[in-house]
């Protein structure tokens, strides 16, 4: 090495000094680097399940007997079902099931009791909401696993009895076909990806460039400001969601079962959250570099706990309660309710309730957030 090169190499010394007391002085950009990926491992280790355990599971027990009594607690046993009600009706059963307040249904016919004690075996049946594929295999695989248990223990007990059976029916993905599940997802998903991440860097952008300032001297409230900066995105959201929509029929054979107007009327209240949560962002971040940031922050939960990817039942309580705090989880359901099971707003007003009260309350503090910020 010359003695130039030798002087070159150390002048880099005090470049690199410069660079780590830039960083030193930038703490939330320094504590995003260092702190949020600490924190987001822990959560999404303690979160991300891929087996399904603990499936709610209503009972239509038509039998009220000994027999269909045992049979409930040996799939409650299994560890894949959680009884949470008794219903009384096929009707009822099938509104839990639409409502999403069930993923899984037992019907039980009056004579298993009879058919099991005169040795012609007893058949139940266990309805599954196929349209999240993964739990519907731990469905599907508890159920076989509960009528091999309870035919082993009448066996053993040296009854002259043919085997269980326990018929499983998936409904509303009878295929179960990933892409039936995961296409009206992407569409949660892209929104958010768009609403929070677009907003937060275009508001940053403006501050960078010094032109922020130049539209608050400007005749007009700061709250018609805001609402002016964002709502073109709505429009924006329209059309991602709608070229979703027509790929997804045509080249995945996504059903549209529901009502399209209802998705998209609910759809604008989840897009105002969105909208939100990029506008609060914007009022941290002082760049756009660190609105990139907190925005994947923020978008990594929506992904990995709204039950796009994994189902929120599979997941631990704590985490189940950071989930329903998510205006996508409820965005999904909708979604997935509309356009997969075909409900409509009577069963899905309680989600549409939420975001509406999600993105009232996101807007109101993200407004004022910025008012103060950018007085």
């Amino acid at each position: 090495m010359s003695a130039l090169d030798g002087l070159r190499h150390w002048r880099l010394w005090p470049m690199l000094r410069k660079e780590f007391i830039q960083m030193r002085r930038d703490r939330l950009t320094l504590a995003i680097m260092l702190g949020i990926p600490a924190i987001q491992l822990v959560i999404f280790g303690f979160a991300i399940r891929t087996e399904v355990r603990n499936l709610p599971t209503v009972v239509l027990d038509e039998s009220r007997s000994y027999e269909s009594r045992a049979l409930v607690q040996v799939m409650n046993n299994t560890g894949n079902f959680r009884v949470v009600e008794h219903v009384g009706s096929r009707e009822e059963l099938r509104r839990r099931i639409d409502a999403g307040d069930a993923s899984a249904a037992v019907v039980i016919p009056p004579d298993f009791q009879r058919d099991v004690r005169r040795g012609r075996g007893g058949q139940a049946q266990v309805i599954v909401d196929a349209a999240d594929p993964l739990a519907s295999q731990g469905a599907i695989s508890g159920a076989m696993l509960a009528g091999q248990a309870r035919s082993a223990e009448l066996s053993g007990s040296g009854a002259r009895t043919p085997p269980v059976e326990v018929r499983v029916r998936p409904w509303y993905n009878p295929a179960l076909r990933s892409e039936v599940y995961i296409v009206p997802g992407l569409i949660g998903v892209l929104l958010s990806l768009t609403m929070i991440l677009v907003t937060s860097l275009a508001i940053t952008r403006e501050r960078e460039r010094g032109t922020l300032e130049q539209l608050i001297v400007t005749p007009i409230g700061k709250t018609s400001m805001m609402l002016g900066k964002i709502l073109p995105f709505v429009l924006v959201g329209y059309v991602q969601m709608t070229v979703v929509l027509i790929l997804g029929r045509i080249l995945f054979r996504v059903p549209i079962r529901g009502s399209l107007f209802e998705l998209y009327a609910i759809t604008f209240v989840f897009v105002m959250a969105s909208l939100g949560l990029g506008l609060f962002v914007s009022t941290v971040a002082k760049t756009q570099a660190q609105a990139m940031q907190l925005s994947f922050m923020l978008l990594l939960p929506n992904i990995l706990l709204s039950g796009f990817m994994f189902p929120v039942d599979a997941m631990p309580r704590p985490m189940q309660w950071v989930s329903v705090a998510l205006p996508l989880t409820h965005y999904l359901t909708v979604l997935r309710g509309v356009l997969l099971k075909g409900v409509g707003f009577a069963l899905l007003w309680q989600e549409a309730a939420i975001l509406c009260l999600m993105a009232t309350v996101i807007l109101a503090l993200s407004v004022a957030r910025f008012s103060k910020t950018i007085e």
